[in-house]
């Protein structure tokens, strides 16, 4: 399947915010839209909303048939030029019997959330060919503070062609910023983490891992030969949780293609140290000779970097450069 890339953001045009996992109403309960509104209007950008973004049942999202009519309405008006998710959550996978992947395809434009939207990036890369984006969701625009980096690694992948380097962030935090702005606990970031050696370059696979998991054995899988995996977990996967899901993941018949890897960073309670994660990676055998870092500025830690699902990537893990470039995004 042709590999199809949504053109890039250009001032003027409209994003619209759809909720595929939780709804906005649960994120209003921390309300930052002033600040969001003003960090889209610096972009050049304006902010239209799914007409279902503020349902909320028992489990703090909507029905499906809303939330699969709001990601129609978007792909398919024209006026709207990228769509951002409101957050994460845990049911995003339920949309995918009732997706239009014809209207996707026809429709291609930027997508770009993390977290529990993993499920739906991966499916529309298997479905149709389009790259999506993993990064901020709309509510993450919601930080008034230490959001330049995140900022600049997401103007950079959207809005412009040139290859992008990610290099550490020079602090890091772990902290719930929505609940107090003003009380924020930054800590110093001690580097990426070469876990094995070597260079790679292929098409980028990933996002959350648990959430890429739930694709495996269904039409929404995309193909892990000659992948270049990005993968992160949550607080809620601690290290024997991450070792069984990646374990999961290798085994499939196609992971022998997997070219090199990349973990993001670790949330605190998850208590994952190098040494751990050091273990569980000599215990892949589809690894072998597979260059691996760890310890990258991905998942639910900020800064939070932005990279292409289904793009191109290269992976450098030598003495002398430990680098992902976003080569084709």
């Amino acid at each position: 399947m042709d590999v199809i890339f949504p053109r890039k953001l250009n001032v003027g045009d409209v994003v619209r915010v759809v909720a595929p996992s939780r709804s906005r109403a649960m994120v209003m309960e921390h309300d930052h839209t002033d600040i969001i509104r003003s960090r889209f209007a610096e972009l050049g950008l304006t902010l239209s909303y799914g007409s279902h973004v503020d349902e909320r049942d028992a489990f703090d999202s909507s029905s499906i048939a809303s939330r699969v009519t709001d990601l129609h309405e978007a792909f398919a008006d024209p006026s709207v030029a990228a769509i951002l998710t409101v957050i994460g959550g845990y049911n995003c996978n339920e949309l995918l019997p009732f997706l239009d992947w014809e209207l996707i395809r026809a429709n291609p434009k930027i997508l770009c959330g993390y977290s529990d939207i993993t499920a739906l990036q991966n499916a529309i890369l298997a479905r149709t060919g389009l790259v999506t984006y993993s990064g901020p969701h709309w509510s993450t625009f919601g930080m008034r503070d230490h959001f330049e980096q995140t900022l600049r690694w997401f103007t950079s992948v959207v809005f412009d062609t040139a290859p992008v380097t990610l290099a550490p962030a020079a602090r890091w935090s772990d902290d719930l910023w929505f609940l107090d702005q003003d009380e924020r606990d930054l800590t110093p970031n001690d580097g990426w983490w070469p876990i094995r050696p070597g260079t790679a370059e292929g098409r980028i696979v990933g996002g959350n891992l648990c959430t890429l998991n739930l694709l495996q054995g269904t039409p929404s899988m995309p193909s892990l030969d000659g992948a270049l995996l990005i993968l992160e977990d949550d607080l809620e996967s601690h290290p024997a949780t991450f070792a069984r899901d990646l374990t999961s993941l290798l085994q499939l018949p196609d992971a022998q293609g997997v070219r090199g890897l990349a973990i993001g960073r670790f949330q605190h309670a998850s208590r994952m140290t190098r040494p751990l994660l050091e273990q569980i990676i000599d215990a892949q055998p589809a690894l072998t000779g597979v260059p691996v870092l760890a310890n990258i500025d991905v998942g639910h830690t900020h800064p939070l970097a932005t990279f292409p699902i289904g793009g191109q990537g290269r992976l450098a893990c030598t003495e002398t450069q430990t680098s992902l470039t976003l080569l084709r995004h």
